[in-house]
């Protein structure tokens, strides 16, 4: 272990009183906590001036690990507790941290109308294509045709894309990273936090244990490889034929706007209206 590891470790990591931890042995979640504590001290952010909230699920335990203001909230609820947060305190940095059934199934309506209302906050959605913690169920993203507790002779739902969902919901910026490249995953979620509004960094990651075990790969790297292997950038995208495309997915930027920030239009109402009662 570098010694630039180990003073991240113990600056923003409970180190001495949470772990170790409670994700299978070559779960991608560890990525994507090491992805956002390396963006956030780069962003020289105070932990004090940070909020991280969560859902239910396997990625709901982050914020137990992390040395920030944290909340371990209710089933799909992390952006309804975020948006509170944000409201009263908008000075916080306020980022959310979900799967994609917390986020896109029970949670799909809150996710949909945070990114139209174009709040300033930071949505981190971990996709693993099935509900790892409560059982291996099958979520939103769970590809057609492949099998879960819920999908035993083969899913028959089709899949939306929670980034591409984002975008036409109006979020003012949304990429898309995986658990192999953990460098553009720095970057994005630094990029995320960085911008105002509302931001959604889609994380594929893999479930060995429950998606691969159901579906013949039950082996971390294999899945990573997959990951790898299905990752186009979008700059190269933009260049590729359609069916070149077909059985891909883009990473990168898909969206950078500039919108009015919500905080920012309630603060003129609470003006107005603060104007209008002196009158």
């Amino acid at each position: 272990m570098t010694k630039e590891v180990t003073k991240l470790i113990h600056k923003y990591l409970r180190h001495d009183k949470k772990f170790p931890h409670v994700w299978c042995p070559g779960c991608g979640n560890g990525i994507v906590l090491g992805a956002l504590i390396r963006a956030i001290d780069r962003l020289g952010l105070e932990k004090d001036e940070i909020v991280l909230a969560s859902g239910i699920g396997c990625s709901g335990r982050m914020p137990v690990y992390v040395d920030f203001n944290t909340l371990h909230t209710t089933h799909g609820r992390a952006l309804t507790f975020a948006t509170g947060i944000k409201l009263a305190k908008p000075s916080l940095t306020v980022i959310t941290l979900m799967g994609d059934g917390d986020a896109t199934a029970i949670g799909g309506n809150h996710f949909i109308h945070a990114a139209r209302r174009n709040l300033d906050l930071t949505a981190i959605i971990i996709n693993n294509q099935i509900y790892g913690m409560t059982g291996g169920q099958h979520s939103p993203t769970t590809p057609y045709g492949c099998y879960a507790t819920t999908a035993t002779y083969g899913h028959i739902e089709h899949a939306f894309s929670i980034a591409e969902l984002a975008v036409t919901a109006g979020a003012a910026f949304v990429a898309r990273g995986t658990v192999y490249h953990a460098r553009l995953l720095d970057e994005l979620i630094e990029a995320g936090i960085r911008k105002p509004g509302f931001s959604v960094v889609e994380a594929m990651s893999n479930c060995h244990v429950q998606f691969g075990r159901r579906n013949q790969i039950e082996d971390p790297v294999t899945m990573m490889k997959w990951l790898r292997d299905h990752a186009v950038a979008t700059e190269k995208a933009r260049k590729m034929k359609p069916d070149a495309l077909e059985d891909k997915f883009t990473i990168g930027v898909l969206a950078d706007l500039e919108k009015p920030i919500y905080t920012d239009e309630y603060q003129k109402v609470r003006d107005r209206a603060k104007s209008l009662a002196r009158q």
